[in-house]
């Protein structure tokens, strides 16, 4: 067993998942991730907790959207439904043998599949806002993944385990550090009315924010993490955001993507590579074409693009928005069957205004308090 598993495994247990004695814990992922799933487990019997093991091959769902029909695609799984009202924590790890194994996937399907989760999707989301639900997702270094970020394995697992803080003494304490500092930019933040994003590129957006919560996200629901979110007022969205990066959603992916917004939706879509599949998500229920989030990356650990959303939207220096559902506890009350995260790079020019005042430029917060590069 690699040792760095092991400490990760501790601090997904014992941190981000709050894991307590008497707790049900599903822990699932595929089996690429035997390794640190077994790993985890371990850590939850440690902690006096009850493990259900969900451990899915990566051909299954290709199976699925190859050969089920309509009903099956669309199908509202009962047991999930149970499952859902029954855990008290949820351990995901995503990784795969082949990341683009779904990339031929006609985008009609996954939108079907998105529906069918809709219900699940939601109250997983109520219960997390509950309180009642911890969950946490994390990334298994994998040799697709290293693939998508042009590194080799090992190279990939150095990113990976920095990204986390897992090569400090005490992954924790520095946790806990950056929590308090993205809480005082969202202290901040909750006193603002709206913010906008400017970049040289061409992005120049405003969102509505009067009333909304910031949520401080310290290593409690994605791992690695560092961003302060909230769900913008549904219909107060103006401008245009011209991301950065590609954005993978479903094992598919769209690059180029421009979005115009007017009273809070999506007015034109485009994109230079995958615009049918983005098309067809935003196309797929009333809620896709409306932001259910928009977030600050804080993790100023990554600074390097990797093709995957969970690391991509932490690098320090950038914003990302969702379309789709909101996050309850945000204040958000947009309901989708999508959740599609797009990240824009501020590091070359952007800036953040927060009521007209400028609080960050070329990536950087100019509060000395807010979350800095490190040193």
């Amino acid at each position: 067993m690699d040792p760095r598993y092991q400490k990760l495994a501790q601090v997904l247990v014992q941190y981000s998942g709050r894991v307590k004695p008497g707790h049900l814990v599903r822990i699932a992922g595929s089996t690429v991730c035997e390794p640190l799933l077994i790993a985890i487990y371990r850590e939850v019997i440690k902690a006096g907790a009850h493990a259900d093991v969900v451990m899915t091959p990566d051909e299954c769902k290709r199976i699925f959207l190859d050969e089920a029909n309509d009903e099956q695609l669309a199908y509202e799984n009962p047991l999930q439904l149970q499952a859902v009202e029954a855990i008290d924590c949820a351990i995901s790890m995503w990784g795969q043998k082949n990341s683009k194994a779904l990339s031929t996937v006609p985008p009609q399907k996954s939108a079907l599949v998105s529906q069918g989760r809709k219900k699940y999707f939601s109250r997983f989301l109520g219960r997390a806002a509950e309180g009642t639900l911890n969950w946490v997702g994390t990334q298994y270094p994998c040799e697709s993944s290293a693939q998508d970020a042009e590194m080799s394995l090992s190279e990939y697992e150095e990113f990976v385990f920095r990204s986390g803080f897992l090569y400090e003494d005490d992954p924790v304490a520095m946790w806990k550090k950056l929590s308090v500092q993205q809480q005082k930019l969202a202290d901040f933040l909750m006193t603002k009315k709206e913010i906008r994003f400017v970049t040289p590129q061409g992005t120049d957006l405003t969102l509505g924010i009067d009333g909304r919560k910031w949520i401080n996200c310290d290593g409690h629901e994605n791992f690695p993490d560092g961003e302060v979110f909230t769900g913008p007022v549904e219909t107060a969205t103006q401008g245009v955001v011209k991301y950065s990066f590609p954005a993978v959603h479903g094992g598919r992916e769209s690059d180029g993507i421009e979005l115009t917004f007017e009273a809070g939706r999506v007015v034109d879509a485009k994109a230079s590579k995958g615009e049918e599949f983005l098309l067809a998500m935003l196309d797929q229920d009333a809620g896709a074409r409306v932001l259910g989030e928009i977030a600050i990356g804080t993790n100023y650990a990554i600074q390097q693009y990797s093709k995957n959303t969970l690391f991509d939207e932490k690098i320090g220096g950038t914003f990302h928005a969702a379309v789709g559902a909101a996050y309850p506890e945000s204040g958000g009350t947009n309901e989708s069957g999508l959740h599609w995260d797009m990240v824009c790079d501020l590091r070359e020019g952007g800036q953040i205004f927060a009521d007209g005042e400028l609080i960050s430029e070329n990536g950087r917060f100019l509060n000395p308090e807010f979350p800095q590069p490190l040193t």
